[in-house]
């Protein structure tokens, strides 16, 4: 008896109203109309058979090696490898809505572009005193070595990674630009295989959009990027090796695209050209995807230490003969103080009225903003500039006082480090939580935009969740799981 009630209780039966924006359920309780077969089906399914079905999909990661590394609190420190935990119950988002996001995550990415040329070359941003110029040249992602290159096509970022939020009143948000090397594409690919493979009559039931055509994009914009307009480049994947937390994300790339993937040791420079060495011999390398941080690619010319990336690179790259993806030196545009002015990029590059809207920021520089940041300190989100992956960070209302103290101490003594938003609640969705069925869990949405001769996004990208009850961070760094996101 005590088995066939937790088979039939309903999954949303102890799921109770939130304070925050619900992905699934307005403020009233009910479902919101698009959501309404999901739930349907859900619920007729119960609690007992989705937690056995999660348990199967658990289990196919683990024999996939779908895996993520974590690290202790030094970044190089390895604490564990692990599977992404992946949450079934998936994140919907109408046809309209995914309009709108796409319109401005392609205004947004344009003018990103736009600004990293500018600030390489003429510096009209700087000159108009839009960004304060010593913002960027004591930048540590400034890279003087990039300044007057001109890359193929004038294209600096053929992959970015949006992340977006929702706020109480389900207002969409951009909470980060990651331009240098943004990971997670492969769980978008493989969340969206399991629920396939797992919920097939979902799939019969909703138009969802088919998210296979953004491999062929991101293929399509690193071939575009051939020097000398080759019409059968050979692109790679240049990884750090197995030993990187992403490295999962890097084999799945190169399988999926059909380009090879390589570690630094496996290329070579020749008078200024790059090639891949193998048992046929030298094979000349026209463009590389790269997962290695900027101060890494070349101990020529930056790290002299460096072990991953390849001597002689850099020549190869300002000669002409390599095209590197994404561009050194747009980690420029990642800082989160320079994120602040996105809004008047876009005004001044593009002409026009940024779509989507920033999350406030405060710069701690100005003694003011330090000022009204420290007195409510615990109210704020307080980020560290040139950190990612959810370190350096301080969520004001979850912190204790002894964790406020000390925050407020880096930031009286360091304050060009840091910025401070006001915490937004995030939006949350259902998630599953074992046979106690749905709970409220917050999210956010890594978009993937893919730029060549076009913008084109794929449809959805990667919800992340805070699978920790009430918890805000995200990150698959610090725990967080995934779950699929269908655009009708």
């Amino acid at each position: 008896m005590v088995m066939m009630a937790m088979k039939n209780k309903n999954l949303f039966s102890e799921y109770g109203n939130q304070s925050c924006y619900d992905e699934m359920f307005d403020q009233s309780g009910k479902v919101r109309p698009f959501y309404e077969r999901l739930y349907q089906q859900f619920s007729k399914m119960g609690a007992k058979e989705l937690a056995d079905r999660n348990f199967l999909i658990q289990s196919q990661m683990v024999k996939q090696g779908i895996t993520f590394t974590l690290y202790g609190e030094n970044l190089g420190d390895i604490s564990a490898e692990r599977t992404i935990p992946f949450d079934l119950i998936p994140r919907i988002i109408p046809e309209k809505e995914w309009a709108f996001l796409e319109k401005g995550l392609k205004q947004r990415v344009r003018a990103l572009n736009h600004f990293i040329s500018d600030v390489y070359h003429e510096q009209n941003i700087l000159k108009d005193g839009i960004i304060p110029r010593k913002m960027i040249v004591t930048n540590p992602y400034f890279l003087p070595e990039m300044v007057g290159l001109d890359v193929p096509n004038d294209v600096y970022v053929p992959l970015s990674g949006i992340d977006l939020i929702r706020n109480e009143k389900g207002e969409y948000y951009v909470l980060e630009d990651n331009l240098r090397s943004p990971s997670g594409m492969s769980y978008v690919y493989k969340n969206r295989s399991l629920m396939k493979r797992l919920f097939p009559e979902l799939f019969f039931d909703y138009r969802v959009r088919d998210i296979d055509q953004g491999l062929n994009d991101l293929l399509s914009s690193l071939r575009s990027l051939a020097p000398h307009h080759k019409k059968d480049p050979l692109v790679v994947l240049l990884t750090p090796g197995v030993y990187n937390a992403a490295y999962y994300d890097h084999v799945f790339l190169a399988q999926e695209m059909g380009i090879e993937l390589v570690e630094g040791r496996d290329l070579a420079v020749v008078d200024q050209k790059v090639y891949l060495k193998g048992i046929e011999g030298l094979r000349q390398v026209d463009v590389i995807y790269r997962r290695i941080d900027d101060e890494f690619i070349d101990p020529l010319a930056f790290r002299s230490d460096s072990v991953l990336g390849v001597p002689g690179l850099m020549n190869a790259y300002r000669a002409g003969e390599v095209a590197l993806a994404n561009a050194p030196g747009t980690g420029i545009a990642d800082d989160k103080a320079v994120y602040a002015y996105v809004p008047d990029m876009i005004r001044y590059y593009l002409n026009e009225e940024p779509i989507l809207k920033n999350v406030p920021t405060y710069m701690l520089s100005k003694p003011e903003e330090r000022e009204h940041v420290l007195r409510h300190l615990p109210e704020m989100v307080v980020k560290e500039r040139t950190l990612s992956g959810g370190y350096g960070m301080l969520i004001g209302p979850k912190a204790s006082e002894l964790e406020l103290k000390e925050f407020a101490a880096k930031i009286i003594n360091h304050p060009e480090r840091y910025i401070a938003q006001p915490t937004i609640n995030l939006s949350s969705a259902p998630s599953l939580a074992g046979e106690r069925g749905a709970a409220a869990r917050h999210i956010d949405l890594r978009a993937f935009v893919f730029m060549g001769k076009d913008i084109r996004i794929a449809p959805g990208g990667l919800t992340r969740v805070a699978l920790k009850e009430g918890s805000l961070v995200v990150n698959s760094s610090q725990g967080g799981g995934t779950k699929d996101t269908w655009v009708l």
